[in-house]
C-alpha cells in the first residue's frame, strides 16, 4: 500500500501516448481528466514525455486525423504534438535508461515505448502514467504494479484539487 500512496501523491509524471491522445478523441470518457491533468502543468505538476512517445504521438495523431477526414492530417498532428510539447518536457534519451527499458521489455514483454516510459519514470523519481492497463500488460499486472506506474482510469479525481 505504501507504493500506491506514493503514486497517488506524485507530482511528476512520464505520460504515455494513450493518455495524450484522449485530448483529440471527442467521445473519450477520459478526455476531461486528461485536460485537468494538463492544465496543472507546469505550476502544480511536472509532465515528461519520452522521445518514443513524441514519435508515437505524431504517427498516431496523424492516423486519427486522417480517419476523421481532416484535410491536412499531418499538419494537424504536428500542431497537436507541438501543443503537447508546450506542456511537457522531453526526457533525455540516454544509455542507462535505454538499457533499463530493454531489461523491462525482456522481463514483461510489453511494448518498448511503455518500457521506456517506466524506465524514464524510475530515473526521474516520477510515475509512468498510462490511460488504462493494456491487453499485453494484463498477465503481468501484479508485477508491473510494483513499478512506478499508474493508470489514469484507476486514479481518484486527484487532479481536480491539485
Amino acid at each position: 500500500m505504501r507504493r500506491r500512496k506514493r503514486v497517488e501523491s506524485s507530482r511528476r509524471y512520464v505520460v504515455d501516448t494513450s493518455v495524450l491522445l484522449e485530448c483529440i478523441l471527442e467521445a473519450s470518457p477520459y478526455r476531461g481528466r486528461v485536460e485537468e491533468l494538463l492544465a496543472l502543468a507546469p505550476r502544480a505538476i511536472e509532465i515528461y514525455l519520452t522521445p518514443l512517445t513524441v514519435a508515437e504521438l505524431l504517427y498516431t495523431a496523424s492516423k486519427i486525423y486522417t480517419a476523421a477526414g481532416v484535410e491536412d492530417a499531418n499538419a494537424e498532428a504536428l500542431n497537436f504534438v507541438k501543443w503537447a510539447l508546450a506542456r511537457a518536457r522531453v526526457v533525455d534519451a540516454d544509455v542507462s535508461t535505454s538499457l533499463r527499458a530493454g531489461e523491462l521489455r525482456k522481463r514483461f514483454r510489453i511494448a518498448l515505448p511503455d518500457c521506456y516510459a517506466i524506465a524514464a519514470a524510475e530515473k526521474l523519481g516520477a510515475v509512468a502514467l498510462f490511460l488504462k492497463p493494456e491487453r499485453e500488460m494484463l498477465p503481468k499486472l501484479d508485477e508491473l504494479r510494483k513499478l512506478p506506474l499508474a493508470f489514469l482510469a484507476e486514479l481518484a479525481d486527484q487532479f481536480e484539487s491539485a
